[in-house]
Order: structure tokens, then C-alpha cells, then sequence
């Protein structure tokens, strides 16, 4: 594990929230309450079961330090966050939310040592893998945010935004432009 710390996964949470922060910012708050169709969940309510995602993690295994994961406990646990996510109820709210609950994980990722994350986890029996390392896991909170993210860069798509990381790349490559004419 030495390779990739605490220090590291903290570093690129980071970078993922921050992006996830731009495009929270760059949706007008008058399209927060669009879906991209029936049964998905609308921007505010994405962006708020983001910001509240990472209370899962931090329960899990920095307050209960669980070895074994029951199904209550994972009911539990998403229980809790969906009540931190239904409290965000506006565009300001939420971006603070992503602000401050981004910066407080990755402030505790950064204090996890290699054989803390190298602990495994176990899962109730049945379920495939039967347990995951909480590096694996806690890995898991960045590709969660990358998934919704994802689906948030589409709606943006949708509403005729074009995505920040898609301008800036956009940016970068007429520059290059500019630059091989000259």
C-alpha cells in the first residue's frame, strides 16, 4: 500500500469534488429541478445525495471502524446520509455542502495509514466479493461521485451547457491551434 496513501486518495478526492463543485456551479439554480427523464433524480437531488455520500464512508470506517458490514448496517448508514441530502434543500446549500463535506473527508482520508487501509471488510455472507480492503472501499467514494457526475455532465449537455472539463480541453486544443499557425 505504500505506493498510494491517505495522503493520495485525499488528493485525488479532491481533485474529483472540486470538478463535481464546477459543474454543481455552472447549472443555473432554475435548473435544479431538472431530470433528465421519469424516475431519475433531479439535479438538486443528485448533487445532495453527493455531498451526503461520503457520511457513509466516514461512519463506516472512521467513527464505527466496522470489520464486519451487516445489511443494517448498510441501511443504516445510507439511511443517515439520505437525511443530510433531503436538509440541502438550495443551490447555496448545497454547493456548501459539497465544499465542506468534500474538504472534512478528504481531511480524514489523508489521516488513514497504510495498514488501516489495508484492513478488510467483510461483507454478510452471499455477497460477492465476501469482503474488500477499506482502500478498495473508500476508492469506491470517488468512482461513486465520477458515476454522478457523469449523469449530471449529460443533463448539462441536455440544458445546452457545455462542461467545464469539455471547454476547458476545448481551450487547450485551439490554443495548440493558435500556436502551430503562428
Amino acid at each position: 500500500m505504500n505506493d498510494y496513501g491517505g495522503k493520495d486518495l485525499a488528493n485525488a478526492f479532491r481533485t474529483v469534488r472540486q470538478n463535481t463543485i464546477q459543474t454543481a456551479q455552472d447549472i443555473p439554480e432554475d435548473k435544479y429541478g431538472f431530470t433528465a427523464a421519469e424516475g431519475c433524480m433531479t439535479v438538486a437531488a443528485t448533487l445532495a445525495h453527493v455531498a451526503a455520500s461520503t457520511n457513509f464512508h466516514h461512519a463506516l470506517h472512521g467513527l464505527d471502524k466496522k470489520t464486519h458490514v451487516t445489511m443494517e448496517d448498510f441501511g443504516g448508514y445510507m439511511g443517515q446520509a439520505a437525511q443530510i441530502a433531503a436538509g440541502l434543500g438550495t443551490r447555496t446549500a448545497i454547493i456548501d455542502a459539497l465544499t465542506t463535506r468534500g474538504e472534512q473527508f478528504a481531511v480524514w482520508l489523508e489521516t488513514l495509514t497504510d495498514t488501516q487501509l489495508g484492513e478488510h471488510v467483510h461483507f454478510p455472507a452471499g455477497l460477492t466479493p465476501p469482503s474488500k480492503s477499506r482502500f478498495e472501499m473508500l476508492l469506491g467514494a470517488k468512482e461513486h461521485e465520477m458515476h454522478h457526475r457523469g449523469q449530471l455532465m449529460v443533463i448539462q449537455r441536455l440544458l445546452g451547457i457545455t462542461p467545464h472539463l469539455t471547454r476547458k480541453r476545448q481551450e487547450q486544443m485551439a490554443a495548440r491551434a493558435a500556436s502551430a499557425a503562428s
